[in-house]
């Protein structure tokens, strides 16, 4: 794996408040879980970016390098990796989901 992949990843996951790494785009979803988070997600307003996987081979393997995470779709939040789309809906079906958005969005 290029190292160049992996900085460019660390430098989108730190320059954005929320981002997922997903197959598709938020409109157009081209898997189901990447559909269901982006429904959970969708759900609290909060504005995020997406990374569509599918677009760049090397994003879509450096992910799982970076995260140590086979799976697509990966969620982040202030930086940290939240898991995937079942961790982000056990988050969200506890209500733990808003407090990590909140918290995000109110740090300066």
């Amino acid at each position: 794996m290029a190292d160049n992949v992996l900085v460019k990843i660390d430098e989108q996951v730190k320059g954005n408040k929320v981002i997922v790494y997903m197959k598709g785009k938020p409109n157009l979803p081209q898997c189901g879980f990447s559909a269901h988070t982006m429904e959970i997600l969708q759900s609290y307003g909060y504005p995020f970016e997406t990374v569509d996987a599918l677009e760049d081979p090397a994003i879509r393997e450096g992910i799982k390098q970076y995260s140590n995470w086979p799976t697509i779709p990966q969620v982040f939040i202030n930086g940290k990796f939240i898991g995937g789309c079942d961790i982000v809906h056990e988050l969200h079906e506890r209500g733990e989901l808003a407090p990590l958005l909140k918290a995000a969005f109110s740090e300066p």
